[in-house]
């Protein structure tokens, strides 16, 4: 039987690059490389390019100083935010013809892009956030907005750059420090109510949702990606999986969670962050199409809440990667 050449992309170049290489470790760990019916190929970690070479279907390895072609089935890219999620590395795999793990190019350039993800969803009726976008030579009033706001930079992953702002005073400093992460910044009104997520997995219409997950903030706002010790759980926040919500809420969130992906055209997996407020009115957060698969990770948690292990999840992900 031919084994399956699986290459699984981590690192990059964004800000995230410490936590890519925690989730690749985790999918290395996890990937079944005993399955019956098809065999995986776990190789070693090698600097590498991938050919856009539609005929090769490869990457191109340096081994003893020496470069060899390795024949590549199927690729999982666990790359976190700038270069990995926005599109970048899916245009460079759809050239190469190497089918690949998750959303396409567009899904991935437009959940990336928080304002396009909040257009594209408000046009479908789906609700979001009030905001206005700040561009490079963009003026703007700080007496203008009602606070509390949101600085975010639009193209960036994790809380990176986040702030929360409480008065027109704070406002200069954070869009500041949100123009670190990308020359596109995003003001966004408060919303009040729970922060919930739901994990989403499949193709078109045939989807499967993890259990909804619910974080509760004892300060300031959600980065565990930036904490000392994330394994030991969060500084700031407790996550509980399935989220303390009634049966019926967590299934509209389930609903609401697949609508969005949907509209947006993802496919393979996104995690989708959204907002319970008090009076039942569910409001999107953002989109996040490469999801963390480390240990303490949310995906993957909500899925294993739903009866799908880590190791049968991987095998999921690839084999809809390799329908496509």
């Amino acid at each position: 039987m031919n084994r399956l050449k699986v290459a699984i992309l981590f690192g990059g170049c964004s800000e995230e690059h410490d936590v890519s290489i925690k989730s690749a470790i985790e999918i290395a760990t996890n990937i079944d490389s005993e399955k019956p019916s098809t065999e995986w190929e776990k190789g070693d970690c090698s600097l590498a390019s991938l050919l856009p070479d539609r005929n090769i279907h490869g990457l191109l390895v340096m081994k003893n100083f020496e470069y060899e072609i390795r024949p590549v089935d199927v690729v999982f890219p666990i790359l976190h935010g700038k270069s990995g999620e926005d599109g970048s590395i899916q245009g460079l795999l759809e050239l190469s013809g190497i089918p690949y793990v998750g959303c396409d190019i567009q899904s991935s350039a437009i959940c990336m892009d928080k304002s396009l993800t909040y257009m594209v969803s408000k046009n479908a009726g789906i609700a979001t956030p009030e905001f206005e976008i700040i561009n490079e030579n963009h003026k703007w009033a700080a007496e203008a907005f009602t606070y509390p706001v949101f600085v975010k930079p639009a193209r960036s992953g994790s809380s990176f750059g986040v702030k929360r702002v409480g008065g027109a005073d704070e406002l200069d400093a954070a869009i500041e420090s949100a123009r670190q992460y990308d020359s596109k910044v995003l003001i966004e009104q408060a919303i009040g109510g729970c922060e919930v997520g739901c994990a989403v997995l499949g193709n078109g219409s045939e989807l499967i949702v993890g259990e909804v997950d619910q974080i509760r903030l004892r300060n300031g706002i959600f980065r565990i990606h930036q904490e000392s010790e994330p394994e030991k759980g969060s500084e700031n926040a407790v996550i509980t999986v399935p989220a303390d919500l009634p049966e019926k809420k967590r299934k509209r969130i389930q609903e609401t969670a697949k609508k969005i992906y949907k509209t947006l055209g993802c496919k393979g997996l996104s995690r989708v962050d959204m907002f319970l407020q008090d009076n039942g009115r569910i409001v999107l957060n953002e989109v996040n199409t490469l999801p963390g698969f480390t240990s303490y990770s949310r995906y993957p948690r909500m899925m294993a809440a739903a009866g799908i292990a880590l190791p049968e999840l991987i095998d999921r992900l690839i084999a809809l990667a390799l329908k496509e």
